[in-house]
């Protein structure tokens, strides 16, 4: 392949990523090692709830996607939530954490499960003097200058999640140029994701999670979480929600903050529905979920515990 060969491939794939609406996730992300690692052994460790039987890991499984695959989580105790958890995949590039935005950040949002009564029903001071007397101490003393506190446990559970990311999925790979990475039906599924109206909301690298939107536009929805409203109390926030990220979404079922369906198929028809005020045909449908299916990436190396 000659230089002019060259420039002219690097130019289409460069005019191509910048008319999308959406851009493929980086192949890589830059992360403290250190600290990555030893937040890696707290998000897998169940030290971090008061009964020691919960971990980040057991309500999102990197196995798969990233989330449980439940409807709702379960807590210690065995206690319920209230709504489904999300993929802890690609949450680096969300502009805020939660269903509901409560988090402004990965270290914001690391902090909450560990003191909600119905995820690790834990509180940061005893967590603390129990983390020092294990060799955790030692850890963190030789990362941070302040040893064991909240500020440095986050901080480190956020450094690992950084690197959770899903690259290089089949349209990634068709951003960057490789017109084969997709089918035929791949294809005309992207466009009619797009003329639709889909992308209006799902759009960026996490081809979601950069704004709050109403669930129940067009008709109601029927949902009992208010959403956005349990943090601003504005009655304007009802039931807006962050928009979830589609990456891996053929691996995240169930589908909605209320995890009210496994078939994406179903999930798709709500959208149109609930969110566009569209008809949509069971062959489109059909279309827009093969698109869906090629937004699944390549899962992390070395993720067991």
């Amino acid at each position: 392949m000659n230089i002019k060969t060259i420039l002219s491939f690097f130019l289409f794939c460069t005019t191509l990523i910048a008319n999308e609406p959406i851009k493929p996730i980086p192949l890589h992300m830059h992360v403290n090692e250190e600290k990555a690692l030893l937040g890696k052994k707290l998000f897998f460790d169940t030290q971090l709830s008061r009964d020691k039987t919960v971990s980040c890991a057991t309500c999102h499984i990197l196995q798969d996607g990233g989330d449980d695959n439940l409807r709702h989580s379960f807590g210690i105790k065995g206690q319920e939530g209230p709504i489904n958890a999300p993929t802890v995949y690609n949450a680096v590039f969300n502009f805020r954490q939660f269903w509901d935005g409560r988090a402004a950040d990965l270290q914001d949002q690391a902090g909450g499960p560990v003191e909600n009564p119905k995820e690790m029903g834990f509180n940061f001071t005893e967590l603390i003097a129990r983390l020092k007397k294990s060799p955790y101490k030692a850890q963190f003393n030789a990362i941070y200058k302040d040893g064991i506190t909240k500020e440095n446990i986050t901080d480190a559970i956020a450094e690992y999640e950084k690197t959770l990311i899903t690259p290089n999925a089949p349209f990634d790979r068709y951003l960057r140029g490789d017109t084969n990475a997709l089918s035929h039906k791949q294809k005309e599924g992207y466009e009619l994701f797009k003329s639709k109206g889909c992308i209006t909301c799902h759009h960026g690298i996490n081809i979601g999670g950069n704004l709050y939107n109403k669930f129940g536009i067009f008709e109601d929805a029927n949902t009992s979480a208010l959403g956005r409203f349990n943090v601003t109390h504005r009655e304007r926030d009802k039931y807006y929600f962050k928009v979830p990220s589609l990456r891996n979404i053929a691996r995240t079922a169930p589908y909605f903050h209320d995890g009210r369906t496994y078939d994406l198929h179903e999930a798709v028809y709500s959208m149109a529905k609930y969110q566009l005020g569209r008809k949509i045909t069971p062959q489109e449908v059909d279309k827009i979920v093969a698109f869906l299916k090629s937004l699944n990436g390549e899962l992390p190396k070395d993720i067991e515990n």
